[in-house]
């Protein structure tokens, strides 16, 4: 059964403001209105006013009375409870995945990772970069969907999107991490080859760990 019109432009409202919000069109800790939201997605007032409680359902906004909605604020406990998130989803995500995951799946995950890193080796050039940021991204969303769990999938969706505004203003990986991300990734991808279960999720928390301190160091030089 299809969603209706009124559900669908909610979503697409939704879709819009994330876009918006990780373009930094809209600022982490802004006071928005309603219709500064309708000018900002282009959306109608009906979608906006439908999709406020999903976003706050999502933590992305909150209303402070007599003032407006406000934007979700980047600070030390959100680096905290977020990247806290991940270590939990990601470690089990893995664990299924190195299970269940074809042999061709992981070998073609691997020689993804290995030709991204030996271009990045080459030249990290702004292509280079946008491609190994997707591959990041789309690496970790495949672990996770392959749970077959939209619970789970949909908190991943939506931490990733506060993850994203941690790391950085304009959210790309930063040129000197290409490599030192894709070892990462390469790391978790032996251990999925071995199909090493602990390995694996050995793997994926020291992954994890080292993007948290990069955000926690980010965060205590703004403090």
């Amino acid at each position: 059964m299809s969603a209706s019109p009124d559900l669908r432009l909610r979503d697409h409202a939704y879709s819009n403001f994330t876009q918006k919000l990780l373009a930094r069109d809209i600022s982490p800790g802004q006071i928005v209105s309603q219709r500064e939201l309708v000018a900002l997605t282009g959306m109608p007032l009906g979608a906006i006013r439908e999709m406020i409680p999903r976003l706050e359902a999502d933590g992305l906004i909150k209303t402070v009375p007599k003032r407006g909605l406000q934007v979700l604020s980047i600070d030390l406990d959100l680096v905290r409870n977020a990247f806290q998130l991940r270590h939990i989803i990601e470690g089990e995500a893995i664990a299924v995945f190195c299970k269940a995951a074809t042999t061709e799946e992981i070998d073609r995950l691997t020689a993804q990772h290995r030709n991204m890193r030996e271009e990045a080796i080459a030249h990290v050039s702004p292509d280079v970069l946008q491609r190994a940021q997707q591959i990041d991204w789309a690496f970790h969303d495949r672990i996770i969907d392959a749970m077959g769990n939209p619970i789970i999938s949909d908190i991943h969706r939506v931490n990733a999107i506060k993850i994203r505004l941690i790391r950085n203003s304009d959210t790309r990986m930063l040129p000197e991490l290409v490599v030192p991300v894709l070892d990462e990734h390469l790391a978790i991808c032996a251990a999925l080859s071995a199909r090493d279960g602990p390995a694996a999720v050995a793997a994926i928390h020291t992954h994890i760990e080292s993007a948290r301190r990069r955000a926690l160091g980010l965060q205590e030089d703004f403090r």
